[in-house]
């Protein structure tokens, strides 16, 4: 349970919620599909964290001075030969759960799922390791924010919506601070390691800016929803927000000790949670 770390999986649900919520705002929500994409999206997530947790042993990332959350296979409480069959165990089941999504919404949804679930791997994995090689933000913004709110409305109306990408920007842009604060917190641990994440590469101060400004893009996007005129002023909900970024900012800039970065990075999940709800209330509010 602890590997699965739950303090992350905020990002599986609020793109599904979002997405669903734009398919019921135009009447076409399916509560099947909806479903399916939510357990599929959850199991993704967490396949992704065991591999991480699997990988990042195996290439000496998880140093003994980590002051990150505990790892289930450094520490010992889990083999490396179980946790790599729990990664692909659990990508197998999402496979086979998703079958009923392609079933649904066609071959598209074949494609999305399996570049999914192999990038969910290859995250960490592989010859080329996204998280390794500074493309760990973009990988997590184009999955976990753009692929999962558009997908999840094109399986409960079978179409695309400009609307829905809108939504993801916001949803995407919160995901990736959950990685920035990560990075930001392992920054000397991964420069010692080899692991060049952004943070590696262009330093502290590029990271806090990066939280920054996706930060404020996740009120960005409300304004310009409204301002499109396809909302009304409910849209603006995330907007109730804005006191609790800037209390985490305000940590972000100006922390003394990487260990106070944990519970930032566990406020920073739970403030996506609260965001995808005010969001979608909005959203269906209209």
């Amino acid at each position: 349970m602890s590997a699965a770390r739950p303090q992350t999986l905020p990002a599986a649900v609020v793109p599904v919620l979002v997405g669903g919520s734009i398919a019921a705002h135009d009447s076409l929500f399916r509560w099947d599909t909806t479903l399916i994409a939510l357990i599929c999206a959850l199991l993704i997530q967490t396949g992704t964290n065991f591999a991480n947790d699997y990988y990042d042993f195996v290439k000496g990332s998880d140093r003994p001075d980590r002051i990150g959350f505990e790892r289930a296979t450094s520490a010992g409480l889990v083999q490396p030969k179980s946790m790599l069959f729990a990664t692909y165990f659990t990508m197998t089941i999402a496979f086979f759960l998703g079958l009923y999504l392609v079933w649904v919404g066609g071959w598209v949804i074949l494609v999305i799922g399996l570049l999914s679930l192999l990038f969910g791997v290859l995250y960490t994995g592989g010859p080329y390791p996204l998280g390794y090689n500074g493309l760990g933000d973009l990988f997590v913004f184009i999955f976990f924010g753009v692929v999962a709110v558009m997908g999840t409305y094109y399986v409960n109306t079978l179409s695309w919506s400009t609307v829905s990408f809108w939504a993801s920007v916001p949803v995407g842009a919160l995901c990736v601070n959950i990685l920035v604060v990560n990075n930001l917190r392992d920054i000397e641990q991964d420069r010692i390691s080899g692991k060049r994440t952004l943070g590696v590469l262009l330093g502290e101060h590029a990271l806090k800016l990066e939280y920054t400004l996706l930060a404020a893009a996740a009120y960005a996007v409300p304004v310009y929803l409204l301002l499109s005129g396809k909302f009304n002023l409910f849209i603006l909900l995330p907007l109730l927000l804005l006191p609790l970024s800037l209390l985490l900012l305000n940590t972000i800039w100006n922390h003394q000790d990487k260990r106070t970065l944990n519970k930032t990075l566990e406020r920073t999940a739970g403030f996506m949670i609260l965001y995808g709800i005010f969001f979608s209330a909005g959203i269906l509010l209209q």
